[in-house]
């Protein structure tokens, strides 16, 4: 019969293990994502690259809290939670999915705003045309980044439960899962207000800043209460 030591130990190395499992997932989404990046060529492409990192940032950090969750399934310690960890884990599995569409996505959007500032514009024709298209396009190059930054909410939200229920021994990473989120939330909500900064329609541009005001409002404190509350539970303050 196994010793007590024996059986902590072996239940480290359980740990450990499906930690490692867990870590290659995230990392083999990265590099899924990653491979959606072509190489940069010109300035333009630079700025489209920033915004795709964004989503590829909250895609992180929702794989790290559903690595949270994978470390804390199937143990008897926590066994009241375990379904709300497996609706945890269901719904950052879909979520992490998503934020890796809107890499590509928010590369297409770039691509018509990218045309519309090479549009002619020396005869009024023209140049009506060109502020049509450009507004339009303005428009779809706001709204990916704010739909990152409302999966990215999510994110934080879904770190918080994973920092309440999930497994002590993975605590960090529910805490890490909330930085990177609220970094890409916020990271987002610059691309979106570069873009309303330039549109015709301030009505339009009001609506979209506001939600995206709404969105940092909302979740930057919740992200950085995560964080306080994990960090203090790691330096046992």
């Amino acid at each position: 019969m196994r010793t007590k030591q024996e059986l902590y130990q072996a239940a480290l190395r359980t740990v450990a293990l499906r930690r490692q499992t867990a870590r290659a997932n995230a990392e083999d989404a990265r590099l899924e994502a990653e491979a959606a990046i072509p190489a940069l060529r010109h300035a333009e492409d630079e700025v489209r690259v920033r915004g795709i990192r964004c989503a590829l940032a909250g895609a992180a950090g929702v794989a790290l809290g559903n690595m949270v969750g994978c470390l804390t399934t199937g143990k008897k310690k926590y066994a009241v939670v375990e379904a709300d960890i497996q609706a945890l884990n269901a719904r950052a599995e879909a979520l992490r999915l998503e934020l890796e569409a809107l890499v590509q996505a928010d590369a297409d959007a770039f691509a018509p705003l990218a045309a519309a500032y090479g549009l002619p514009k020396d005869t009024p024709e023209q140049a009506a045309h060109k502020a049509s298209v450009l507004e339009a396009a303005l428009d779809g190059a706001s709204a990916v980044p704010l739909q990152i930054m409302e999966k990215c909410a999510e994110g934080i939200a879904l770190a918080g439960q994973y920092a309440a229920k999930g497994s002590v021994l993975a605590v960090s990473d529910a805490g890490c899962a909330a930085v990177l989120c609220k970094a890409a939330l916020q990271a987002a909500s610059l691309n979106v207000f570069i873009n309303t900064k330039l549109m015709a329609d301030r009505t339009r541009a009001a609506a979209l800043d506001a939600r995206a005001d709404a969105l940092l409002a909302e979740f930057v404190p919740w992200a950085d209460e995560i964080f306080t509350a994990v960090s203090g539970k790691l330096r046992n303050k």
